[in-house]
């Protein structure tokens, strides 16, 4: 069914080639009834405008993708991705086919994909601090000159182990091909609801990537002796912990609506990017 208003709000990487795409974008739909295209041109999109959407279009990288799943992805409007970047694991679409295929998609006639996202938050003597939503990682690592971080983790109140090594990774399946996939994780379906957590560099060699349910909450309680301890959502967001503190992650209340690409599934994709034969 053809959306009637079609709001539709632009996150566009900052750069050259992707503001000439987004006005490039602009002209075609200039003409359109009933179309309100609305794009923020400076670095960081505002998540404050309150008027519904029915569409975001990211024009980017897997980056900037990230960005527009924690500033619209309350916002229930369905993610079309348009890789301008590199990797492209969320970003599927590419260029050519974004303009193939925008007429049907205006009109409704597209699929999605669920993906969950995870919640956080850093309790520092009973206080709750900066709540964050994600839909890649959490990482909990230590700096370049730090000495290894003993990391306290629990599952549903339940102790899993002490991790000392240089860090952690709780990641979603969507997360499964990014920090995850380097530190040795699996890669999981993006479509599963479960969470990964993988050690960085664990001090003891049988320490493994576990794989929990998606109703879980993984409590990460930073040693007393931790110092030079950052915590970095996404990628693109860190804040510094002190010894002490608790990092709890549950998934989200909200999760987000990526636009499949009609033209290739998710195992080409993988197939592609990781350079399978």
């Amino acid at each position: 069914m053809a959306i009637k208003q079609r709001n539709i709000q632009l996150v566009v990487k900052n750069n050259v080639l992707a503001h000439r795409e987004a006005q490039r974008l602009q002209t075609r739909l200039a003409g359109e009834k009933n179309l309100h295209l609305y794009w923020d041109q400076e670095v960081e999109p505002s998540p404050t405008r309150d008027q519904p959407l029915d569409l975001v279009v990211v024009l980017g990288g897997d980056g900037t993708l990230l960005k527009a799943a924690r500033l619209y992805g309350g916002r229930g409007a369905p993610i079309l991705g348009v890789n301008l970047g590199g990797m492209g694991f969320l970003t599927e679409i590419n260029l050519e086919e974004f303009y193939e295929i925008l007429g049907t998609i205006l009109e409704g006639e597209f699929q999605t994909e669920a993906r969950m996202m995870l919640a956080a938050e850093i309790i520092r003597q009973g206080l709750v601090l900066t709540p964050t939503s994600f839909l890649n990682d959490a990482v909990i690592n230590k700096g370049a000159l730090a000495r290894i971080v003993d990391l306290e983790t629990s599952i549903d109140d339940l102790f899993l182990t002490s991790y000392r090594g240089d860090g952690l990774i709780v990641s979603t399946p969507t997360g499964s091909t990014a920090y995850n996939l380097a530190a040795g994780g699996p890669i999981l379906h993006p479509a599963l609801q479960t969470m990964i957590i993988t050690p960085i560099c664990p001090f003891t060699l049988t320490n493994r990537p576990i794989i929990v349910q998606d109703n879980s909450t993984i409590d990460i309680r930073l040693g007393s002796k931790a110092r030079d301890v950052w915590v970095t959502f996404d990628g693109q967001i860190g804040y510094p912990l002190e010894a002490g503190d608790l990092v709890r992650i549950k998934k989200a209340p909200v999760q987000i609506e990526l636009i499949k690409s009609p033209f290739k599934n998710y195992f080409e994709i993988l197939r592609t990017k990781l350079k399978w034969g």
